[in-house]
């Protein structure tokens, strides 16, 4: 992948541990990385562009645009609540 966004993001920086945005779960001790990721999404430029991609692409894994994998479930499903009349608030 390489977006043209993709060089201005946070998570490319020196001294950013890309393994904080691909933990092995999102419970116990990988809530660490998930919120050292999180942090680094927090401060970036091109988050909300980084997400958009994640949830054109249908990413199932990692943190982009500071979301997990259950979070960019949960925001597809919303988005297409309306338009299939099926409730969103199920969990993940």
């Amino acid at each position: 992948m390489h977006e043209e966004w993709t060089s201005a993001a946070a998570c490319r920086q020196p001294g950013v541990d890309p393994e904080w945005f691909f933990p092995v779960a999102e419970v116990g001790p990988a809530l660490a990385d998930v919120a050292r990721a999180k942090a680094v999404c927090a401060r970036c430029a091109v988050a909300r562009e980084c997400l958009a991609w994640a949830l054109r692409e249908g990413e199932p894994d990692g943190v982009w645009g500071g979301t997990t994998p259950r979070e960019r479930r949960r925001l597809r499903r919303v988005r297409m609540a309306p338009l299939t009349g099926v409730s969103a608030n199920r969990t993940a």
